[in-house]
């Protein structure tokens, strides 16, 4: 009875110390991971014509990040109804920085050169198709939407607005338009995170 105990004792111990272990892993993931209110991580990325861009060079300013993937259908949705071009030339007026990052494994410079020419992009489009940027974000959708403000916080993470399927008529909020408001207005976001939707990120791993 005693080597039983013991048997049953030392069993617990090993599976304390296994789900400590996993624990501790998915805590560090969680912090590994942009959050809502600390600073963006940094990254240099290579745009659709390959020059060099840098979120640091943009210190300063209000950035707008829209994960993007052009054979996504919800994406596919919002271009057609000029959803992010639309909001992109309205806020670059007023100082706003937009980026669209492709974290789509097998892209290129040269896809994201065709399909910023195709859906009409006026903006970088940056080859992240290692996923190392998306992954940092924990950007999960496209179209998956982040804001950093001036001082190089995450002002925003979440959807683009709360029309999933495309059909709302009344009560559509486009979060992304809102939050850049409340910023330029000198305030913070009053609702600085949702829940992304769209299509899965196809990460390479």
């Amino acid at each position: 009875m005693r080597k039983l105990t013991l048997l049953t004792s030392a069993v617990a111990i090993v599976l304390a110390l296994a789900l400590a272990s996993v624990t501790k892993a998915g805590g560090d993931d969680a912090k590994a991971q942009a959050q809502v209110g600390q600073p963006a991580p940094q990254f240099t990325l290579q745009d659709q014509n390959g020059k060099a861009t840098s979120l640091a060079d943009q210190m300063g300013k209000i950035v707008v990040l829209e994960w993007f993937n052009e054979d996504c259908p919800v994406v596919q949705r919002h271009y057609q109804a000029d959803t992010m071009n639309k909001l992109a030339t309205k806020y670059a007026d007023k100082g706003v920085v937009w980026f669209a990052v492709n974290s789509t494994k097998d892209k290129t410079n040269d896809t994201n050169k065709a399909a910023a020419a195709n859906w009409k992009m006026d903006r970088p489009v940056l080859n992240d198709s290692d996923g190392t940027v998306g992954h940092a974000y924990g950007a999960t959708n496209t179209p998956h939407m982040y804001i950093i403000d001036k001082d190089g916080k995450l002002a925003y993470a979440g959807a683009i607005d709360n029309d999933q399927t495309g059909h709302k008529t009344d009560g559509k909020v486009n979060y992304v338009e809102k939050a850049l408001d409340e910023l330029l207005a000198g305030n913070s976001v009053s609702q600085p995170q949702t829940k992304a939707y769209g299509c899965g990120v196809h990460y390479a791993k």
